[in-house]
């Protein structure tokens, strides 16, 4: 039968030929190790059979790096049977950034054992084994890896109800999964593991704690070294590091994971960007809102939160009655759009609130500030009539860019989420609603020219989405400006306005964020510029030094100048070295020092030195001040 395989003239090959055969024939340089056959990476051994479409894939593919990273991590639980057969195994995902493996082990993994396993794990590699996929009846399955003592897999095993289950083997190692895999071990390159951390099974704290190995995987030496030169970069910029180093920030095991502190230097950060961020939403007609922090767990059955993220909610008792811990700020700006009759020609209504919202992370994927269980949203929901949908998500897509480049941020990817076109009725709103309201959020990137991948069934159950995802060191994207439409919180709270016509109508509801949660996005920030932050954003934007005691007047002097005009400034005036002094400062990176000695105070001047630029030589107080003032108002 002829093939077409996409991007390649069609080949003619035999009918049923498998995956693992096909590559041999049309593969010569071995570039290729998975392929795509209708949609669904196809496991080596599948036979292909008048299939509709057909694609090869590397390592450049996102379904290639994940069949790819999958599969290193079963080479990785080969290695560590074969060095320590007592070991227990969990799961082996691949993520977004290589993979891991979960094991239950009495003892945790040391580094020179991680390298032990390295070594093991490139004989696997170099030997060429093939993955051979085996499908078993449920109950052999389960009496294979019950004689094995895989207790994990066994409960696995006993949680999927078909009758079938597949295991691969390699060599004398089996593992329970669904595959599909590279078609042997030799088709990976270069691995490096990176790191162990406990995690407990299925991610529940009263299971046992695993030890979990992060590993990851390239087809080329010259990839690893790169990436391995981006991780240096990222843990040099890592914010739960920097913001403890800086006094921004600290989470407390005494009160709890997840729970963020805002120290005294982080929340002048904080004060920063939300009073920027005051600013420019009256600036484009938003009003102001604040809405409690619990309610009635009705209002929550109400707007469906209770029968979709009731897990991750914080539900507790007053009065005999049931009340949550807010998990969104949606339904209190619902019920004050609704405390009143709301006219055609009231809308556009924007409502905007920094909300401080709760949500019942587990505790194995909480992360410094960017994943925590207490965080505060830049919400807004704006209520408006179909017509002027698409007006509004421009106008919300401006705003979004001009904060972001405000911030310093450039680097993000942008997605827009639409429905699954095979199952449609999984989806709140009817199909004229969701064609207008993908219409204007497509319409909107494509009119200012912004690259967008169109991701289908990633919308949430409620109404398309877009979102921007700032991207770190690493390239790995973190949550920022997100804008979804809802078509389900309108229509269960009869959310409407009185037309022309004198008759209700259901408004088009947008919800939207610009930063996202502040927890993340300052996390984001210290990250984004190594906690050097530009002079606007800094905790402490000046700082003063003498050089001795004598100096001591002036200085102090130039302090108030700095302190009158609105000037973050700060005195060092311990009785150290001027040397010492500067070290400090540069530590805590303060974009400015001002050194006073005695040359100076004599003529009334001051020492400027710049954290980015260096010496800049002698000024009176009053023109830097000025000039600093100007930088200020610049955002720079």
């Amino acid at each position: 039968m002829q093939l077409a395989i996409k991007g390649r003239d069609p080949v003619e090959v035999e009918p049923g030929i498998t995956v693992r055969e096909l590559l041999k024939k049309v593969d010569g340089k071995g570039q290729y190790f998975a392929v795509c056959v209708d949609g669904q990476v196809a496991d080596a051994d599948l036979p292909i059979d008048q299939p509709r479409s057909v694609e090869l894939l590397d390592f450049g593919s996102e379904m290639g790096k994940e069949v790819y990273w999958h599969s290193t991590s079963h080479v990785l639980a080969s290695a560590v049977k074969r060095l320590f057969p007592d070991c227990k195994l969990g799961i082996g995902p691949a993520i977004s950034e290589g993979f891991y493996y979960d094991f239950d082990r009495a003892t945790p993994f040391s580094e020179e054992e991680l390298k032990t396993i390295e070594g093991v794990m490139k004989d696997i590699i170099d030997s060429d084994l093939p993955f051979e996929r085996e499908a078993l009846p449920r109950k052999d399955a389960l009496k294979l890896f019950e004689k094995q003592g895989e207790s994990y897999k066994a409960q696995l095993i006993s949680e999927i109800q078909d009758d079938e289950v597949s295991i691969y083997r390699t060599q004398d190692f089996v593992d329970l999964c669904r595959g599909p895999h590279v078609p042997s071990t030799g088709r990976v390159g270069v691995v490096k593991l990176l790191s162990v951390a406990g995690a407990y099974w299925r991610g529940l704290e009263t299971n046992p704690m695993l030890q979990r190995i992060y590993g990851i995987s390239f087809p080329e030496e010259r990839e690893l070294k790169d990436y391995l030169t981006k991780l240096e970069e990222a843990e040099r910029r890592d914010h739960r590091k920097l913001g403890v180093a800086l006094e921004l920030f600290s989470t407390e095991e005494s009160a709890g994971p997840g729970l963020v502190f805002w120290h005294p230097k982080g929340a002048v950060i904080r004060n920063a960007i939300e009073e920027f961020w005051k600013r420019e939403h009256v600036k484009r007609g938003y009003q102001l809102l604040y809405t409690p922090h619990i309610a009635r767990a009705d209002l929550w059955e109400r707007s469906g939160h209770l029968e979709f993220y009731k897990e991750n909610m914080y539900i507790f008792e007053i009065d005999e009655q049931l009340y949550v811990l807010k998990p969104m700020n949606c339904p209190g700006h619902i019920l004050i759009y609704k405390s009143r009759r709301r006219s055609y020609r009231e809308l556009p209504v924007r409502y905007a609130e920094l909300g401080t919202v709760y949500r019942r992370e587990r505790s194995g994927v909480l992360h410094g500030m960017c994943r925590v269980r207490g965080f505060t949203q830049d919400d807004a929901h704006i209520f408006c009539s179909r017509e002027q949908a698409p007006e509004e998500i421009d106008a919300v897509l401006d705003l979004s860019l001009y904060m972001l480049k405000a911030f310093g941020f450039e680097d993000f990817s942008i997605e827009l989420s639409v429905r699954d076109p095979s199952c449609c009725d999984k989806y709140a709103g009817d199909d004229a609603m969701w064609c207008d309201a993908e219409d204007a959020l497509r319409g909107a990137l494509e009119r200012r020219g912004l690259p967008f991948k169109r991701a289908e069934g990633e919308a949430v159950f409620y109404g398309p989405k877009l979102d921007i995802k700032l991207l770190d060191a690493l390239g790995r994207g973190w949550q920022g400006t997100t804008i979804p439409f809802d078509f389900n919180l309108a229509r269960r709270f009869e959310v409407t306005y009185v037309g022309a016509d004198g008759k209700p109508h259901p408004v088009f509801m947008i919800h939207r964020t610009v930063l996202g949660a502040l927890e993340r996005f300052v996390g984001n920030l210290i990250e984004h510029y190594a906690g050097e932050f530009p002079v606007w954003l800094a905790p402490v934007q000046v700082r003063v030094l003498t050089i001795t005691s004598e100096n001591l007047p002036w200085a102090q002097e130039v302090l108030r100048t700095m302190e009158e005009a609105g000037i973050r400034a700060e005195g060092d005036f311990r009785d150290e070295t001027i040397g010492s002094k500067i070290r400090d400062a540069e530590l805590q990176k303060v974009p400015y020092v001002l050194v006073v000695g005695k040359r100076e105070a004599e003529g009334r001047k001051v020492s400027v030195r710049s954290k980015k630029r260096g010496q800049l030589g002698t000024a009176a107080p009053e023109d830097f001040k000025q000039n600093l003032l100007e930088e200020i108002e610049g955002k720079l």
